[in-house]
């Protein structure tokens, strides 16, 4: 069950208990998706609005297709092709879609706290979809939901988070859920690509990817973010890719059976080879699955929870 959210900001504001309760409403939602016909009137009547300044496409498709497939009107507002490139600010874009009474705002914004600065000033309940270096809820949910199907559980599972923690979204979210959930976290990447403080988060911090995956779990490879990269912290594509990159020789330092993730999309011979990705162990594609009934389960609890904080429960 969960308490009184209005939003779902991050997983920070979530207990374990809140979070097993979306997996398990996750679960009843990929169900659905196994369906030859996926469309259900769980959310007929709601109004769901993408609103996204950075770009996306596994993010803002999965979210746009939960939405549909449970009967839910949907729209999509991009900054490049709105009033927000002709100078409109962000509260006054988010009061705006909240005034057509939209149900449901889900938010990207490069400006790590902006979903929280919008749910202070609508009535809709908002979703974080990404904000920032800060966090990605609903992708350690769909992570989650994904290690839970394959092994059952969390509690004393080692997970290994490697790449470019710096500027990751992704990796926060996920240290907060999984060691919630019993879970030990492991994080490895450059020197340069590991920021002061992973540690007090609750993640062992290793600037040797090969000592970070020893008995891992479960290996989750990062993005290399580019977009946010300043020069000079790593070395060229083929240097991070001979020291850094997750291939057959040092994924041999996990387990046998450890899962291989990846948020996506792959850079694949620079973070991840291509013999990796495409393993029997690679849950890579079921984690895209998965996302989308994640979403559908979070879209399905909070929509109905009503604006005002209605608890459901």
């Amino acid at each position: 069950m969960l308490g009184k959210h209005k939003d779902l900001l991050g997983i920070r504001e979530l207990t374990a208990d809140e979070i097993l309760y979306i997996l398990k409403n996750a679960q009843t939602m990929k169900y659905i998706l196994e369906q030859n016909n996926k469309r259900t009137p769980h959310l007929q009547g709601k109004s769901i609005v993408t609103l996204f300044y950075e770009n996306s496409t596994r993010t803002r498709l999965s979210f746009e297709l939960a939405s549909k497939y449970m009967g839910a009107s949907s729209a999509n507002v991009s900054a490049g092709s709105s009033s927000v490139s002709k100078g409109e600010n962000l509260i006054d874009t988010a009061k705006t879609i909240d005034a057509m009474g939209a149900d449901v705002i889900i938010i990207r914004h490069a400006m790590s706290g902006a979903p929280h600065f919008v749910a202070k000033n609508v009535k809709a309940t908002v979703i974080n979809a990404g904000d920032g270096m800060n966090e990605h809820p609903t992708q350690a949910l769909l992570d989650a939901f994904t290690i839970q199907q394959y092994k059952g559980g969390f509690e004393g599972l080692k997970v290994a988070i490697v790449g470019d923690i710096l500027h990751s979204r992704v990796v926060r979210s996920n240290i907060y859920l999984l060691t919630k959930l019993g879970a030990k976290v492991a994080v490895g990447g450059p020197a340069t690509l590991l920021p002061k403080g992973m540690d007090k988060l609750g993640a062992d911090v290793f600037d040797n990817v090969q000592e970070a995956l020893i008995d891992a779990d479960v290996v989750m490879g990062l993005r290399m973010q580019r977009e946010r990269q300043k020069s000079g912290l790593v070395p060229s594509e083929r240097e991070y890719a001979r020291f850094f990159g997750i291939d057959e020789r040092r994924l041999g330092f996990a387990k046998p059976d450890a899962l291989i993730m990846h948020p996506g999309p792959v850079n694949r011979g620079f973070e991840l080879t291509s013999g990796v990705v495409d393993s029997d162990r690679s849950v890579i594609n079921e984690q895209v699955t998965n996302g989308v009934a994640v979403r559908m389960a979070i879209l399905y609890i909070f929509a109905r929870r009503g604006g005002a904080g209605e608890n459901t429960n």
